[in-house]
């Protein structure tokens, strides 16, 4: 088993260079890459600055050719890129002006907070709920929370944020939260319970559409895994031979049942790192999620090409973490 281990994070390496070499290959071929970004740069301050419409001259063209490695084939210029992060170097934002590093630094509290707070929330609540309806199924109780988890599962995540926003922060229905931001402006003047407190109110509504993301798929893979189990000749052989119910379940069904909520738990690991587009833009959160998109709509290749490696690493050790979770689980499950 500790052979499989140490093949999966062997693996990782080759498959990083895969990831990143593919992604490169597209940012550079794409149309609107990064030299057209450059060339667009250049333009629009000439054009802020009063001046006519710049024309970008052949020699100007070659110099940011040759800055960005783009004079050489795209595995040579990849090369570069790779070389540079060998050096743990992920390079320089050019829409930052900023270290790639210190960007991410600057940016991952802020979804570690979130997305942390999120990832266990869920978890506490879905598979909970989920056991309640595997053990009252068919019962009003199962029917109602039916009807409430496939109600805001299909509302989209940034109209169910919107929608929270309306209700309880716009001061329209109530006003109980803050609009947005992860802080208050002042929160630097208030004291110790202040923060606290400025900090939880502003973080309750982006968190409830973060559990609100996985929360139906979650609490349902939960009840209809449990649900398998209990069909199973084992339960009813424990059952038979005197041990109640109750107790039949969660001595012996629980813990099997919770192997396919194991599959996705590291995966989940890249959602608390890279946080959610949608949940950021509407609460106007600076965090992972949208520095990602700001680093790919500006063509920010040395950004992108760094968030992207974080994130694959992440998810790469998720899908480990994953296999480790099957293995506490249930001992009886071997790698070899």
């Amino acid at each position: 088993m500790w052979r499989y281990f140490l093949k999966r994070f062997l693996l990782i390496f080759p498959t990083l260079l895969g990831i990143t070499f593919l992604v490169f290959l597209i940012s550079h071929f794409a149309p609107g890459g990064p030299l057209n970004s450059e060339i667009a740069k250049i333009k629009g301050a000439a054009n802020l600055s009063g001046a006519s419409t710049k024309q970008v001259s052949a020699e100007e063209i070659e110099l940011i050719k040759k800055r960005l490695h783009l004079d050489k084939p795209a595995p040579i210029a990849y090369l570069y890129w790779l070389g540079q992060i060998v050096r743990f170097d992920l390079g320089e934002s050019r829409l930052h002006s900023k270290k790639v590093s210190d960007l991410i630094w600057e940016k991952l509290p802020v979804s570690l907070i979130f997305g942390l707070s999120g990832f266990f929330l869920t978890y506490l609540i879905c598979i909970p709920l989920g056991i309640k309806k595997a053990l009252k199924e068919g019962t009003y109780f199962d029917f109602y929370t039916s009807f409430i988890i496939f109600f805001t599962y299909s509302i989209p995540v940034f109209a169910f944020a919107m929608l929270l926003l309306y209700l309880f922060a716009s001061g329209e229905v109530f006003s109980f939260f803050p609009l947005g931001h992860e802080v208050s402006d002042y929160y630097e003047e208030l004291g110790f319970w202040g923060k606290v407190n400025d900090r939880l109110t502003h973080m309750f509504l982006p968190v409830v559409c973060y559990v609100i993301g996985s929360f139906a798929v979650l609490t349902l893979l939960m009840k209809n895994s449990l649900l398998d189990q209990i069909a199973k000749e084992y339960l009813r052989t424990a059952v038979s031979k005197g041990l109640k119910f109750p107790d039949a379940v969660f001595r012996h069904a629980f813990r099997n049942s919770l192997i396919p909520i194991a599959t996705g738990f590291g995966s989940n690991l890249t959602l608390i790192f890279s946080g959610s587009l949608f949940i950021e833009l509407v609460f106007n959160i600076d965090g992972m999620g949208l520095l990602s998109f700001e680093a790919i709509r500006e063509r920010d290749t040395d950004l992108m090409m760094g968030l992207l490696l974080v994130q694959s690493l992440l998810g790469l050790i998720g899908k480990i973490i994953s296999d480790f979770c099957y293995v506490a689980i249930d001992p009886r499950i071997n790698f070899e």
